[in-house]
């Protein structure tokens, strides 16, 4: 993979010279797996996945395209620095997304030659496609397997070239006139176009031909959907540069690119002001693209800068047809798309974008920007040629909204202009059948042109107080743990933040749901929200009441009964129950608890644990009785099965009891207090027996040969609660230091992959400073090696640094335990 230069953060130097009193250099961070743009919540978020920002077409945090392009003219000449043209597609054979079509189809087995064209379907239904489980598909199909026969005609065979365009829930054979073209065991929850054009071509003919398949539902949704398209030709762009990349910075709040567009240089700054101490402000959904020229030369330039940004942002499919307007309010001139359909909260689950509320592109009207729609494929002509018009109101499929800013003679003084991308989605959640407004709006009188028009007026100070943020930040976690953790904690903090929403419930309490990204799409999943907890316990610990807040609303509702904590609130966004398909009553139970207690270390007193005492009580009797050892159950890390006698689940167990007798205690329950503390510290000789294994304790209880990182351990480092011997710390310390691979420690001894959060939990453990940054180290080598182009993964192989599964978690927001131990 190609390297560049990457300068994390441009004062890191002086500030690491300034701690350390050293002049010797250091190495910086090359490679971020994934670059922030946008980054606000789970729907609003725009990354770049390649080195340089004009590689690729950016995306949103699932991978699909949500494009965002960039031009600059200097003198009459043109160059690309943001995003690259996608590639587009029109139909040959349409999906249901497109135009509605019959189809014949059987859930019986058919007979021999049912994929030819001549096959006689006469006896077989008439459907209108697609097929599905839900109210959404042309035909219910609730069976295991479905045939299905589509027939179409074609003139000339196109030139250009095919692809099969199909979305399928699970295992499909795809046949063209008898020819098979495509099979997949699996399934997809979005359209994908498949490259088949040599064996669709060779299939298809003249005339009447037959697209022929099978699809066998294996378990969950079900779902066809398929049709043949090709590929569209783009109007020409010719003329157009690559402006040259020379840096990139990533802070905290900011991804800051360096570019040199012949004799002008570009400073491409893009802002999420996530800053926790201010709610209003980090939920206000408005992200900052800055944009400052100046001349290199010495001489002067004209120069006018171009800013695309695809109606995709709006949509879950590029099929969705969308409105735009265009219009100015409080001193912006805005454009503005949504889909014509506006299906709030209506889509749910995983690899899913959101398709109700609206995008806004606006820009502060002084900077005299022109703005106008157009279609995908002549979103760069228009500037090219200069041929820009300006629609009221224009509706269609994959539009663009464009800004044209006017910078005008352009000398070595630097101008500056900006230009605000927004999204107000007008309900957020479903809270318990409740549909909820967002933050900013929680009252419903608020407009998001109120928002703009603040973001507007304060964007000097904004800046200003994330540059602020961004120096501390850094200084800060590089104190705690030096620059490999330091850039790690860069790279966690707004995909961390961005990940949850930001919400107050019906109750008048603050919600802060977080999405399980690419792990199974639950809300505000505990065993999410517990490794997350470090990043906010250290900036605002009510965004950790905010995930708490919802579980412990569900059982003092009565809505949960059981006598231990819920895993989640449902499929985001909709938190109307728990989804996931299985309890994890000693881990759910053990998470609430424990982080109740850092709530109350973090506080100085216990009056969230005072307002939730009979529900903690509930849970701490259940651990007290299950707790110690585990019966065959799943903890979080529950990708790697089930377990009995989980000896890391029974430390959570442990501390958990732990961090119940010292709630009680500063609730003035001494009685309860000296009860399960008595029996925390009795379970610890028991749990060093039934776990040693000479230099090191083991995964499960009595299960010699295997091993686990115990990273639950670290509350009883961090929390003061002095259960275990610290000798437990340094034996296994001693020992994971010895199995570490190229990408880091692996979880346990069953595989070799890992889970970097827990890597970093586990390395706090360390009570000499070089251990904990020699396990931090191979971490921080996975970041800036892997060739999993995604924004972090959490769940990766230690042997290659492949991404594993997962992507764009909040997870991540564990690698500030070190910070959090510091303070």
């Amino acid at each position: 993979m190609n390297t560049f230069k990457h300068t994390l953060f441009k004062y890191s130097f002086l500030i690491f010279l300034f701690i350390t009193g050293t002049s010797e250099s250091f190495s910086q961070i090359k490679k971020a797996p994934a670059y922030p743009l946008i980054t606000h919540d789970p729907y609003f978020s725009i990354w770049s996945t390649t080195d340089e920002l004009s590689s690729s077409p950016t995306k949103h945090w699932t991978g699909t395209d949500q494009s965002l392009i960039g031009l600059v003219s200097v003198d009459g000449k043109v160059y690309r620095f943001l995003g690259k043209q996608e590639t587009f597609y029109e139909s040959l054979v349409p999906t249901s997304e497109e135009a509605k079509y019959s189809t014949k189809y059987t859930e019986s087995t058919p007979g021999e030659g049912w994929s030819q064209s001549g096959f006689d379907d006469s006896q077989w239904k008439t459907g209108t496609g697609s097929f599905g489980d839900n109210n959404d598909a042309g035909t219910s199909w609730t069976g295991r397997d479905l045939w299905m026969r589509r027939k179409f005609n074609l003139g000339d065979i196109s030139s250009k070239k095919l692809y099969l365009k199909i979305m399928h829930d699970d295992n499909v054979e795809v046949y063209l006139n008898g020819q098979r073209i495509y099979d997949h065991k699996g399934w997809n929850h979005k359209f994908e176009y498949k490259d088949a054009d040599t064996k669709i071509r060779k299939a298809l003919k003249k005339g009447e031909n037959v697209l022929a398949v099978h699809i066998a539902n294996t378990a969950g949704g079900q779902w066809l959907d398929a049709g043949i398209a090709q590929e569209k030709e783009l109007k020409t762009t010719a003329g157009i540069t690559l402006a040259r990349q020379k840096s990139v910075e990533v802070t905290a709040t900011r991804t800051i690119y360096q570019f040199a567009c012949g004799n002008t240089d570009l400073t491409l700054t893009f802002t999420s002001p996530l800053l926790m101490d201010n709610l209003s402000l980090m939920a206000r959904p408005v992200s900052y693209i800055s944009c400052k020229v100046k001349s290199t030369d010495g001489r002067p330039h004209n120069v006018k800068l171009y800013l695309g940004a695809s109606t995709d942002i709006a949509v879950n499919s590029p099929g969705q047809e969308v409105s735009v307007t265009k219009y100015t309010n409080g001193g912006s001139s805005i454009l503005k798309a949504g889909t014509v359909s506006q299906p709030v909260l209506k889509t749910k689950g995983d690899d899913v974008r959101i398709d109700w509320g609206y995008m806004y592109v606006a820009v502060p009207s002084s900077s005299k920007a022109v703005q106008y729609v157009s279609g995908s494929d002549l979103a760069l002509v228009s500037f090219l040629s200069g041929q820009t018009s300006a629609p009221a109101v224009k509706s269609g499929r994959r539009l663009v909204l464009n800004t044209v800013i006017p910078f005008g003679q352009v000398s070595g003084t630097a101008k500056e202009q900006f230009v605000m991308l927004a999204y107000d989605d007008i309900y957020s959640v479903q809270y318990f059948g409740q549909n909820l407004r967002p933050w900013w709006n929680q009252d419903g009188k608020q407009t998001i042109e109120k928002q703009i028009a603040l973001a507007s007026s304060e964007y000097k100070s904004v800046l200003a107080r994330c540059e602020a943020f961004d120096k501390k930040m850094y200084a800060d976690a590089l104190k705690a743990g030096g620059q490999k953790y330091a850039d790690l904690c860069v790279l966690g903090y707004r995909q961390a933040i961005s990940a949850h929403k930001l919400v107050k419930s019906p109750e008048g309490e603050i919600l802060f749901l977080s999405k399980e990204n690419f792990s199974n799409g639950s809300i505000n999943t505990v065993d999410v929200t517990y490794p997350s907890a470090p990043l906010f316990l250290v900036y605002n610990p009510d965004l950790l009441k905010g995930m708490l807040n919802g579980i412990f609303y569900y059982s003092e509702s009565g809505k949960w009964k059981k006598p231990f904590a819920a895993h989640d609130l449902g499929t985001y966004p909709l938190a109307n129950g728990q989804t996931y398909g299985e309890d994890m009553p000693v881990e759910e139970s053990g998470n609430m608890i424990i982080l109740t207690a850092a709530i109350a270390k973090a506080e100085g007193n216990a009056e969230y644990a005072k307002k939730h005492w009979p529900t903690l009580s509930v849970w701490a009797d259940y651990l007290l009785k299950e707790g110690f050892d585990p019966a065959n159950q799943l903890c979080t890390d529950d990708f790697a099965g089930h377990l009995a006698r989980n000896a890391n689940l029974s430390v959570k167990a442990i501390v958990a009891l732990g961090c119940y007798a010292k709630l009680a205690e500063q609730t003035g329950e001494s009685t309860t207090a000296a009860k399960f503390r008595t029996a925390a510290e009795g379970m610890v000789p028991r749990w060093q027996e039934l776990s040693a294994d000479g230099d090191h304790y083991t995964l499960a209880f009595e299960n010699k040969g295997t091993w686990s990182q115990k990273y639950n351990l670290v509350w009883d480092k961090l929390l003061g609660l002095n259960l275990f011997p610290k000798e437990v710390y340094r034996k296994e310390i001693k020992f994971y230091l010895n199995k570490q691979n190229t990408y880091g420690l692996p979880l346990d001894s069953r595989k070799t992959y890992t889970k970097s959060d827990w890597i970093i939990w586990t390395s706090v453990l360390a009570e000499d400073q070089k251990d904990f940054e020699a396990l931090v180290a191979p971490v921080y080598k996975y970041a800036v090696e892997t060739t999993s182009r995604v924004p972090i993964s959490d769940w990766h192989e230690t042997t290659d640094g492949k991404q594993v599964g997962f992507q764009a978690r909040s997870v991540v927001g564990g690698y500030f335990i070190k910070m959090l131990e510091k303070k």
